[in-house]
């Protein structure tokens, strides 16, 4: 690839009329640049360009498997080829096919030694299930952490798990995870729930049966919302996972298949016939993610991912158009505009050591869907090998409950995993931008969880250093007030420059990031 690039410079120097002409026998040889002179390749005027179109009434809001995100996806795909930017797919293809379904709400029961529950009465799902077992592996809290696992000595392969909310407290009242009086992640239901089933699927776990008193009425108020108002929940098809289904279930049900569960601490396989059939029709979807790379001139085998949500909301009910502006069509001509400043760089002979890979993911307005389709089932770039994440999601507005500089911008997730990147991440910022750098919603007792809410997320959870950009919210927030027209442009200029910068020191610094913490 590095000599690829060296002769694509040669002719392209050759070809034009502001550079020298250069013998076939001359050595081409190149003045290292600042990385300013590319960031100013960013600018006002072309983001402004961009946002008009991406973010216009013909591409209808940009919901996910609509028209609209199909005008976006194209337009990605031809501003990377326009820019002479390769796919990150081997066979050339810049889309990532996400398999998507719209499950209406299903229908069907669950019997236990022979009696039948209804579900919507003492159980609850999203997702049809069907078949027949023997044997049900109770795993107490379905924790691993550290030395701590409530799967040790259990064989839960093919088989279903049933789990409790919560997590285990030793003899002096300490949680045994964090050692302290501190409850751990594991207590928190938004963000554990789902650590949970990706912990039960990797051990090969068909499916879940999760006991949580005191969030099944929240569940169930769900449920019964979707059942009285018809709408089904696009996911990650049934295909796509592997099958693996969950199953709120009350303290009825729970205490049936093992009674006493709330004092039950050492797991055990359970003889207890269980039979499922749930069934629901569900509709397919066909969406992409947007994916290409520059190769890396000295390490290419390790990757920078900069990744944006390229999805909105689509049309309110009304006929309403949510344009998406700020959510995220700032982030999405930003990583356009940074993939041309790094592109620059290579043409100049001064490409990425690191490889840098340009994400733009669906179904973020559906749930994460296209980020985790590419972690945690399809990445196409190993997870191993890649060095850290830049998540861009709202930079191009003003947060009207926020005071001070209005050239400020939010940094979640910074230290969470590496105090490498958060220190590379000021000295970056000090050294070529000077923005506020606001942590205030990166603290762990932030009621928002924004940490918890956009496509970083499922790089973090697998210990992949990420950091967050965001502008916070706003009165447009997922309205069809979220228009170009509103759009701090010369602040949208500034931020994506501040992640050209970031980017292109974990690239091209010696040592990739270092992760000195992992998220338990």
């Amino acid at each position: 690839m590095k000599k690829l690039i060296m002769m694509t410079m040669g002719m392209v120097m050759a070809c034009n009329s502001s550079q020298k002409t250069i013998s076939e026998t001359s050595e081409v040889t190149y003045t290292p640049k600042s990385p300013k002179v590319y960031a100013e390749t960013i600018t006002e005027e072309e983001l402004k360009e961009h946002l008009y179109i991406y973010a216009s009434d013909d591409f209808e809001g940009r919901e996910t498997g609509k028209p609209g995100q199909k005008k976006a996806v194209e337009y990605l795909r031809e501003k990377y080829k326009t820019m002479d930017i390769p796919a990150a797919k081997k066979d050339g293809d810049y889309f990532q096919n996400v398999p998507l379904e719209v499950s209406q709400l299903p229908k069907g029961s669950l019997t236990v030694n022979g009696k039948e529950y209804p579900l919507g009465t003492d159980f609850l799902t999203f997702s049809r299930a069907q078949g027949s077992y023997d044997h049900i592996v109770y795993a107490g809290y379905g924790i691993e952490s550290g030395n701590y696992s409530d799967y040790n000595n259990l064989d839960v392969e093919g088989k279903i798990v049933l789990i409790k909310a919560g997590e285990p407290v030793d003899d002096n009242g300490n949680y045994k995870i964090s050692g302290s009086s501190k409850k751990s992640v594991w207590s928190n239901m938004s963000e554990s729930m789902g650590k949970r089933m990706e912990l039960a699927t990797s051990k090969g776990a068909k499916g879940m049966l999760y006991f949580d008193q005191a969030n099944f009425p929240r569940f169930k108020s769900r449920f019964d919302w979707m059942k009285s108002n018809d709408s089904g929940r696009m996911e990650l098809s049934n295909d796509s996972t592997g099958g693996f289904f969950t199953f709120w279930i009350n303290s009825k049900l729970a205490n049936a298949i093992l009674p006493n569960i709330a004092t039950q601490k050492k797991g055990k396989t359970l003889t207890v016939p269980l039979k499922i059939d749930v069934q629901s029709q569900n509709n397919g979807v066909v969406s992409e993610n947007v994916v290409a790379v520059i190769e890396g001139s000295e390490k290419p085998e390790e990757y920078v991912v900069i990744s944006s949500h390229l999805d909105h909301i689509g049309v309110s009910p009304d006929g309403e158009i949510n344009n998406g502006a700020d959510d995220d069509g700032s982030g999405s001509v930003a990583l356009l505009e940074i993939a041309q400043a790094f592109k620059q760089a290579a043409e100049d002979g001064q490409g990425p050591k690191r490889s840098i890979v340009f994400l733009h993911v669906t179904g973020e307005e559906k749930g994460l869907l296209g980020s985790r389709y590419y972690t945690d089932i399809e990445p196409i770039f190993p997870l191993k090998q890649t060095v850290a994440n830049l998540n861009i999601d709202m930079i191009g507005r003003i947060d009207p409950k926020r005071t001070g500089e209005r050239n400020y911008i939010y940094l979640i997730g910074s230290d969470k995993l590496s105090t490498d990147l958060h220190e590379l991440s000021e000295e970056v910022n000090t050294k070529f931008t000077n923005i506020e750098l606001d942590y205030t919603f990166n603290d762990e007792n932030d009621p928002n969880r924004f940490y918890y809410r956009s496509d970083h997320y499922n790089f973090a959870k697998n210990n992949i250093p990420i950091i967050f950009y965001f502008n916070g919210t706003h009165d447009d927030y997922h309205r069809p007030g979220d228009t170009p027209d509103k759009i701090n442009y010369d602040l949208l200029e500034n931020r994506t420059r501040l992640i050209f910068h970031t980017a292109w020191e974990v690239a091209n610094r010696e040592q990739r990031v270092i992760v000195d913490k992992i998220l338990e």
